[in-house]
């Protein structure tokens, strides 16, 4: 395959992944992720090298930052460092920045942080929804990339599938305790 039909071909799959992503409404979440890849240039090697964003939750970015003197340097500098984020990203994506406490890796999983199991990571799709998630996926001929979409797709449901539960039992329970 020449190096056009190649360049071509990914250009398709960056377009239907663009596509799968706007159609599901997530395509705010994905220009905010970019927030990872220019970290590094955003804040400089220094600060690259003592803090790393592990999360967004919303639209604040959450980052691990290895000591408490560099938690409260960042702090001062968080509204510097919010508004080249922005910058870098082309527009005000991110609202704000939660520092946390932890040794950061370059990976940006944080050392020796064990965390919880989630409701949604305990959430069972029925047949039906994972049905559902392999027919829109379905058409894609890379088969690592359609992998991926679907486990994309199926946490996606397992997050929106427990939110739902939590709050009908929520709302359950508040029926109950006003009777």
């Amino acid at each position: 395959m020449s190096r056009s039909n190649r360049s071509r071909n990914i250009d398709g799959v960056g377009a239907v992944i663009g596509k799968l992503f706007q159609q599901r409404g997530m395509e705010d979440k994905m220009r905010r992720y970019r927030a990872w890849q220019l970290w590094d240039k955003v804040v400089g090697p220094q600060i690259a090298a003592r803090a790393r964003p592990s999360r967004m939750r919303d639209n604040t970015l959450e980052v691990w930052v290895d000591h408490a003197v560099w938690m409260q340097q960042l702090q001062l500098m968080k509204p510097k460092i919010l508004a080249r984020l922005n910058t870098a990203l082309g527009e005000d994506l991110i609202q704000d920045i939660y520092l946390r406490r932890g040794r950061p890796r370059k990976d940006n999983a944080p050392v020796a942080v064990k965390a919880p199991v989630l409701r949604w990571q305990k959430t069972q799709l029925s047949a039906g929804e994972e049905e559902q998630i392999s027919r829109a996926v379905a058409s894609l001929s890379d088969e690592g990339l359609r992998q991926g979409l679907q486990r994309l797709f199926r946490r996606q449901a397992q997050v929106n599938k427990a939110r739902k539960e939590s709050q009908n039992s929520s709302s359950e329970g508040g029926t109950e305790n006003k009777a």
